[in-house]
């Protein structure tokens, strides 16, 4: 009668003490189970932190016990095997929006609860897969927006870089990812050509809207920091005799966030006026102190330049209809136009004019020219002579027909 012979993987060996920092692995009788422990760290009160891991075959535990300690080796001691997808969007979701508005985190969460948990929530985030998360956009994009699918990307790509600073994963596969084209393409920004923007400028004047038109279109600030521009924060006389000459300017130091801030650091600028935004706002703020001199409601005293009748802060939705207003007027098709599009068109009269994109940048408040590319790329005229008409300075030659 034969009789089975074990796999030498599956059973016990005698103990062989491992090199100190190597770790341990055992045979438990108990869970009928190879055991990997090793120690990764120590507590204030001195005692030690273990990690543990369990396989049924030895060759299995090695690898466990070998992954414990590359994870400490890279600096993931605590990381948690079992932290999920669901787990590192919730911690985004509850800390990782400060100062966005109500309805920006509402946004996200929706977006979350509807198309992120429920398919890839229960995906532990250690194992989540540059493929899984292509496979997951794409089937969104079957019936979403782009914009929608852009958003989900964002929501993913954030919630994983959130956890990856807290040591909960080694690398963020989100970032290798692209969001697809969805459904609908989504509304694509437009720019004002020089006869539209002229044709809008003349439909401007004597309208409330003029001065704020003006100063979007030559300044190229923001909707949000416009609303927020304070008469502390222009100045309309310069000081002519400095040397250099400070010419009038306006100080964009804030928005209409919730923390009141520009949208990032750069955004934070100083910029000159033109005259015709000089002359604007001028006129602007004589109406404004006649209309305060004259209105029995009472004038809500924020020292804000653009402002509703009795001084209080514009409203986004108000600022979009009195703009199409002026649209409609100045014969284009309003529905088709939002006030974002007269920043665009400051980038891109600017661009048609020869100005270098790396100075386009600075003036719109962006880290660097590769964000204006990105987001102006249709906007912006490609400037790529400079090395052929160099070249045909140092090499002149003859253009012959063939």
């Amino acid at each position: 009668m034969r009789t089975a012979v074990a796999d030498d993987d599956d059973k016990p060996e005698p103990k062989k003490r491992r090199s100190r920092g190597d770790g341990a692995l055992y045979w438990s009788e108990e869970r009928q189970r190879w055991i990997a422990e090793a120690t990764v760290g120590y507590r204030p009160n001195g005692k030690r932190i273990i990690k543990k891991a369990s396989d049924k075959t030895k060759t299995g535990a090695k690898a466990k016990l070998k992954e414990i300690l590359r994870d400490y080796d890279d600096g993931l001691t605590t990381a948690s095997g079992n932290y999920t997808v669901k787990d590192a969007v919730e911690d985004w979701l509850t800390y990782g929006l400060p100062g966005r508005h109500e309805r920006t985190v509402e946004k996200y969460r929706i977006l979350a609860e509807v198309h992120v948990i429920p398919h890839l929530g229960k995906v532990k985030l250690r194992d989540l897969t540059a493929e899984q998360v292509d496979r997951w956009l794409t089937a969104r994009a079957a019936y979403l927006a782009t914009s929608s699918v852009q958003d989900l990307h964002s929501l993913l790509r954030r919630a994983v870089s959130r956890a990856q600073a807290r040591d909960k994963v080694k690398r963020n596969v989100v970032m290798l990812c692209e969001p697809p084209t969805g459904k609908r393409p989504g509304r694509p920004s437009k720019a004002l050509t020089f006869a539209q923007a002229e044709a809008i400028l003349d439909a401007a004047e004597r309208t409330p809207m003029h001065a704020y038109i003006v100063t979007s279109l030559l300044t190229g600030a923001r909707t949000e920091e416009l609303r927020a521009l304070t008469w502390g924060h222009v100045d309309l006389v310069g000081n002519p005799d400095a040397k250099p000459a400070v010419p009038p300017s306006i100080m964009v130091w804030h928005s209409v966030r919730d923390d009141g801030d520009t949208k990032t650091q750069k955004s934070r600028r100083t910029l000159a006026l033109p005259v015709r935004c000089v002359e604007a706002l001028k006129a602007h703020g004589l109406l404004q102190n006649l209309s305060r001199e004259g209105t029995d409601r009472g004038w809500e005293d924020d020292d804000l330049v653009f402002s509703t009748a009795d001084g209080g802060e514009l409203d986004a939705a108000n600022v979009r209809r009195d703009f199409r207003r002026v649209a409609r007027a100045a014969g284009l098709d309003a529905k088709q136009w939002t006030p974002r599009e007269l920043r665009h068109s400051f980038v891109s009269l600017l661009s048609d004019s020869g100005m270098p994109i790396e100075q386009i940048s600075r003036l719109v408040g962006h880290n660097g020219s590769a964000v204006t590319e990105r987001v102006y790329r249709h906007q912006l005229r490609p400037v790529l002579q400079e090395g052929a008409q160099a070249m045909d300075g140092l090499f002149p030659g003859t253009f012959r027909e063939t």
